[in-house]
């Protein structure tokens, strides 16, 4: 028995050559590189907003508009390439955090680190808190997946090849990448679990997905979108616990140094994958082949 679709996909260009892929192939590897960009997102988002104090709103927009520049970018890509496709990730990411903390948060001293008295440049935040934020995200994310079953599109990555599904899968990406930022929020400040009892919890959650892909009830793709919203709390709550100072349980590595590592991390990863990639694009027998 291969492995479960939920971890490893077939290449949707091995079985219609005329189509030219977008999206990756669901591997173990892709979802290292997930929790990398949305551990990188938490922190990098962290680092615009709070450390260099321009504020939830003004971060979220630049942030947004960094969103929609990579994105045009990987729409108007031919095909599948690692650096266009994990930088979208990793700006969806980022834009999430600031979204969410605008969302959820506001200028109570809860959410104000020893010294400060506001939170950055610009409104502090609408203040609607987790659990009223949580909710609106969902009801956003159900429009979209509503929205994207009207249009007839399909739901499996390996299988979206029109413009249509690519704006489709993207604006599911960004709604639950913010949704996650909200749950590993919860968990981080909220839920007394803190941010390694957090991030513990969302492996576990993790780990039961992973067995539920052997269970022929549950569809692969149901089990996609759940991991997909479920790495993001996992990336916040290990980007809060790398960062955080030590009295509120984290490591107080702070948010640039922490932000420089997991940079250089997720560029190694995704040269590692553009490799990958250009490697199964060669012709059967590299350049000679070419010659004979």
């Amino acid at each position: 028995m291969g492995q479960p679709e939920f971890l490893t996909t077939v290449d949707a260009t091995r079985e219609r050559p005329h189509v030219m892929k977008k999206l990756p192939e669901v591997t173990l590897a892709f979802w290292i590189m997930k929790i990398a960009a949305t551990t990188l997102g938490e922190t990098a988002g962290d680092l615009f907003s709070q450390t260099l104090r321009l504020g939830y709103f003004l971060t979220t927009i630049a942030l947004f508009l960094v969103f929609v520049v990579t994105l045009v970018v990987q729409l108007r890509s031919k095909r599948y390439n690692p650096f266009f496709y994990w930088t979208v990730i990793l700006s969806t990411s980022m834009a999430g955090t600031t979204m969410s903390d605008f969302m959820n948060r506001d200028a109570g001293a809860e959410y104000l680190t020893a010294g400060t008295t506001s939170l950055g440049r610009g409104p502090q935040g609408l203040g609607l808190g987790y659990p009223a934020g949580a909710a609106i995200l969902v009801s956003l994310l159900i429009a979209v997946f509503i929205a994207w079953k009207l249009t007839g599109q399909t739901f499996a990555i390996r299988d979206i090849v029109t413009f249509r599904g690519e704006v489709l899968f993207w604006s599911a990406i960004l709604v639950s990448n913010t949704l996650g930022t909200s749950m590993g929020d919860f968990l981080s400040d909220s839920s007394g679990l803190g941010y390694a009892g957090g991030a513990l919890l969302v492996t576990a959650l993790l780990a039961v997905l992973a067995v539920l892909t052997r269970v022929p009830a549950v569809p692969d793709v149901a089990l996609f979108w759940i991991a997909f919203v479920l790495t993001r709390p996992l990336g916040a709550t290990a980007g809060d616990f790398l960062t955080k100072p030590t009295a509120k349980g984290g490591l107080d590595l702070g948010t640039p140094g922490s932000s420089a590592v997991l940079l250089v991390t997720l560029l190694g990863l995704m040269a590692h994958a553009h490799l990958r990639e250009r490697r199964r694009a060669a012709p059967p027998g590299g350049h000679h082949a070419q010659l004979s």
